[in-house]
């Protein structure tokens, strides 16, 4: 078990949350939140919401900012307004486990040299989609893809030197890990975040997949994420089946901590 920090100014780790109509995700996201002791600061950041999101998030507890829509700018909004030296950017679709702090600060405590890290993806659901991309996301992971659906964390004076989150429609994730990597280490830890396989409920895998790599390799050749972001809709159904799993047995090694 991680040996807890001593209480001090400002709190150890701030979630951030972007938020857009997440009135049917946001409740379990929140809760599962609520449920890890070493979070003292919850940061829901609304890009305009009209379901009611920004009064649900108000109730849970959150500190609620209101900021232009993109998940980038907002994002950016919600670490600036952020008093935690660990920021942890969760999707509004995303269930952490209870242990998820202790892991972040075991995990960074155990690497003076790592800047920040992601934890394992599970996407919801019994379909073949959801194994499927639930595999694709671990070997992205080994291969060195780190994206924000992992529950990114980092070190807050790392991601202030990295420059933050761009202000842009998409990829913001790529992006930011692509600055921070030139710093020093992130992290894969093998503990697992689910998060809701709703973006290909309707789709399908293959035309999903298909379209998520055309997009970036398009980004990696010079793109603009705003155009790009024409071609990824977003999804705000609630997703089915969002139902924290149990805990698989942990591996260890040195790649994947935690």
């Amino acid at each position: 078990m991680c040996k807890r920090l001593p209480d001090f100014e400002p709190p150890p780790i701030s979630a951030v949350i972007p938020a857009l109509n997440e009135a049917r995700a946001l409740p379990a996201t929140l809760a599962a939140l609520d449920a890890v002791p070493e979070v003292e600061e919850v940061i829901v950041v609304d890009g305009g919401s009209t379901d009611g999101t920004v009064a649900l998030a108000a109730r849970s507890g959150a500190h609620v900012v209101v900021a232009r829509r993109g998940r980038g700018t907002q994002l950016r909004e919600g670490a600036e307004r952020a008093r935690g030296g660990i920021l942890w950017f969760v999707h509004a679709d995303t269930l952490v486990p209870p242990d998820a702090g202790e892991r972040i600060l075991a995990s960074l405590e155990g690497d003076p040299s790592a800047v920040g890290g992601v934890f394992a993806v599970r996407f919801d659901g019994p379909s073949l989609s959801s194994r499927w991309f639930t595999r694709a996301a671990r070997i992205l992971q080994w291969t060195g893809g780190l994206y924000g659906d992992a529950a990114l964390f980092v070190r807050r004076k790392e991601y202030d030197a990295a420059g933050g989150f761009g202000r842009m429609a998409l990829f913001e994730d790529v992006d930011l890990v692509r600055r921070l990597r030139r710093r020093g280490r992130l992290l894969c830890l093998s503990r697992e975040v689910v998060t809701s396989s709703r973006r290909f409920a309707g789709e399908g895998t293959v035309r999903t997949l298909a379209r998520w790599a055309v997009l970036h390799l398009l980004f990696r050749l010079g793109a603009s994420p705003a155009g790009l972001s024409r071609y990824y809709a977003p999804v705000r159904d609630g997703g089915p089946g969002r139902v924290l799993l149990p805990e698989r047995k942990l591996q260890a090694n040195s790649r994947r901590p935690g």
